[in-house]
């Protein structure tokens, strides 16, 4: 497990690198001088100059990126700003603040827009997919079968519009969304992002649905799950014994799938529900011409997409003892 583990991260890291690789140089494929986005409207050509010796921008393009990954481990010194500690994500043109501190500032939003989320959509969507499995070929199971097709036709941002028109302005029922501290105030947290994890859920819900009947299904009809029976084990035990641990896998492997997609959709998340999290910042990062913000913004969100994909991987051995990662 450690040696897989190892390898992984090491992995883990080139997939980083090469993925700010490719940002950075992306971002100056553009016609848009960052130097002039950094000064401002207003910028003498002596300040343009000097902005552009500040940021190092009269090096070489590899040599850029290089002091840039470097700050990450070293930390790096501005001559406008000082010393930036290790890890040193830069400073952001748009507001001129220390990159890092924005990202940590926002983080909480988006993490708990995922989190929260997923703990809803999989206690609705497994629990109905058990149900489902339970009763095979009722009514039940036939209706829960059509409303998971129904919402998973659906995107967010049309089912959050349409819910924050009904829901929240004519009817009152939910509250506005809006940022919050859990820290805090738990209350105002959880009142902000109530219809948010809604709308995810009833969107990612059916997935698990599916996913969660089909396989315990499957898991039933197993040459084991029948000699436990023929055993005389009782039913509700070899339900959630065998057939339910032995779909673990594949709901753990969807998890894994559907929380980058939950990093990755933010964008479309936080802008539908006016939320001030990573995926508005990356937009705002986009708009502003800021390099440094974006590159933070790219790497954190890839980071974490590779991070849940290590655990899925890791899981799988807790899970199944049949499993070994080699």
């Amino acid at each position: 497990m450690f040696r897989f583990l190892v390898r992984r991260m090491l992995g883990a890291g080139a997939i980083l690198l090469i993925i700010s690789a490719i940002t950075f140089c992306l971002f100056y494929a553009v016609p848009a001088d960052p130097a002039r986005s950094f000064c401002g409207k207003i910028c003498s050509p002596t300040d343009l100059e000097t902005v552009r010796t500040n940021l190092g921008m009269h090096e070489a393009l590899p040599l850029q990126y290089w002091h840039w990954f470097v700050a990450l481990f070293v930390g790096r010194t501005y001559p406008a700003w000082g010393d930036c500690a290790a890890p040193c994500l830069g400073y952001s043109f748009a507001n001129h603040e220390p990159v890092l501190a924005t990202i940590l500032d926002r983080f909480p939003t988006t993490i708990s827009l995922t989190l929260g989320a997923a703990v809803v959509f999989l206690v609705l969507g497994v629990g109905a997919g058990m149900l489902a499995a339970h009763k095979q070929g009722s009514l039940l199971d036939k209706s829960a079968s059509a409303i998971s097709l129904t919402f998973s036709s659906m995107q967010i941002y049309f089912i959050g519009t349409l819910a924050m028109y009904f829901l929240v302005r004519q009817t009152g029922l939910l509250p506005e969304p809006h940022d919050g501290s859990i820290t805090e105030d738990p209350a105002a947290w959880f009142s902000g992002l109530l219809l948010p994890w809604i709308v995810l859920a009833l969107i990612f819900t059916a997935n698990y649905t599916r996913m969660t009947r089909s396989s315990m299904i499957e898991q039933l009809s197993e040459d084991h799950v029948r000699t436990a029976r023929a055993k005389g084990m009782p039913g509700r035990t070899v339900f959630m014994r065998y057939a339910w641990r032995g779909s673990l896998g594949q709901i753990i492997t969807i998890l894994g799938i559907d929380l980058g997609s939950l990093l990755g959709g933010a964008i479309i998340t936080e802008t539908t529900f006016n939320l001030h999290g990573i995926g508005r910042l990356s937009i705002d990062a986009v708009v502003d011409n800021d390099l440094p913000m974006l590159m933070a913004v790219v790497l954190v969100a890839a980071g974490l997409i590779v991070l849940f994909n290590i655990v899925v991987d890791a899981a799988y051995a807790l899970i199944d003892p049949r499993i070994r990662l080699a």
